[in-house]
């Protein structure tokens, strides 16, 4: 989806992963990201955000829930995290980096409330009063008051599957009435989900009827007498979009793959965020007129296209991808066409690294010239060893 852009916008990352895969620092099935790139994003998304006034949380999962990379993300100037899910705050809160909001996409179990609690995240997301109570419960023994976002949803969104719940904008209203007359919790706002998406690869994202849902529901409350501080509008979010929902209204936002680069808007590198990670694997055998490459890191979603092939001999081709299959295990990437075995493969799509096997590679230095290993990481933010050597 994003090779030429990547060959455009930042070759020297090509460069780095390939000379630590040769050196065998690196492993195949492993996403390699350049440090310096991300923290330029941040700062150019940070940036874009407070001239328009909206507040940036970062979100994680897409680069692995990786702490030390959010602590370099945060160190730009953000307030801290969204943690989508609970497995996710834990991970993120054992290293001590602020969470800004939980709850959205996944409701906090009811066992897992007062530790996050005890985090102080400055909005938790419920889906219906019952969770309002329960972390109610856990407020009142900690003697807080924990602010809400309210999850609302018309009939005729776009939801995805997996995803569904929260209140009915016909009935936020009523619900926002229930939860207030709880102690140790109130209202701060609403929130959706996707409030912006592309619809082809290179389009600017266009506003969902999620986010007039969103708008609409935040209105309503205000009528009837709630203060609502908080709009919250992710998916999507990155310099190009920000302006565009500061003035319909949003108050915040949750940049992900902005950090890396990887939004659909960029697919032919013309976005203000550079691309930042790409995936690394390598040739094992061929099968027919195919060439199979370790897979591991394949999210069904990718729409990954192409891939760059790096021969012993020092040759480059470019080849079409062959994705497995949703229902098939992505033991081995196809590549069309048949390429020596031992071979470089370098790709570059849109992810989510938490729910995929491989590792997660940062180098730091590339903007200098001079890369260096920063850590090695799994899918979910354990650091792996102290060298990353794998010999």
């Amino acid at each position: 989806m994003f090779i030429t852009a990547l060959q455009r916008q930042n070759p020297e990352l090509i460069s780095a992963a390939l000379s630590l895969w040769q050196q065998r620092i690196i492993r195949p099935d492993s996403y390699v990201i350049d440090v310096d790139a991300v923290e330029e994003n941040a700062r150019r998304i940070l940036h874009t955000a407070h001239r328009h006034h909206l507040t940036p949380y970062v979100m994680s999962k897409q680069f692995g829930r990786n702490p030390w990379l959010c602590q370099r993300i945060i160190a730009q100037g953000f307030p801290g995290v969204t943690a989508v899910d609970f497995k996710e705050a834990r991970q993120l809160m054992q290293h001590g980096v602020p969470l800004s909001h939980v709850g959205h996409l996944v409701q906090i179990p009811d066992g897992e409330i007062a530790a996050i609690l005890m985090q102080r995240p400055e909005a938790i997301t419920v889906f219906s009063v019952a969770k309002a109570r329960a972390i109610a419960v856990q407020a009142q023994k900690l003697n807080l008051t924990q602010a809400l976002l309210l999850k609302v949803y018309h009939p005729d969104d776009d939801l995805y599957p997996g995803q569904e719940g929260g209140f009915l904008l016909d009935e936020v209203v009523a619900a926002a009435r229930q939860i207030t007359q709880l102690e140790h919790v109130k209202v701060l706002g609403v929130t959706h989900f996707p409030c912006l998406l592309s619809q082809e690869a290179g389009d600017i994202p266009q506003i969902t009827p999620n986010f007039s849902t969103l708008i609409e529901a935040a209105a309503r409350l205000r009528k009837a007498g709630f203060q609502i501080d908080q709009i919250n509008a992710p998916s999507a979010n990155s310099c190009s979009t920000l302006a565009l929902l500061a003035q319909l209204g949003a108050t915040h936002v949750e940049p992900g793959h902005a950090f890396t680069g990887t939004v659909p808007a960029n697919a032919f590198g013309t976005e203000p965020e550079s691309l930042a990670m790409l995936y690394l694997t390598e040739i094992s055998h061929n099968y027919k007129n195919i060439s199979l490459c370790y897979g591991g890191g394949h999210y069904r979603r990718s729409h990954v296209r192409h891939a760059l092939i790096f021969t012993p001999d020092g040759e480059m081709h470019q080849a079409e991808v062959v994705p497995p299959q949703d229902h098939s295990i992505d033991y081995y990437l196809g590549l069309n066409g048949q390429f020596p075995v031992g071979s470089a493969v370098v790709m570059c799509f849109r992810t989510q690294i938490f729910v995929t096997r491989s590792d997660v590679v940062m180098v730091c230095g590339i903007s200098q010239g001079n890369p260096q290993l920063a850590g090695v990481f799994d899918s979910q933010g354990n650091k792996l060893n102290n060298s990353g050597d794998f010999r």
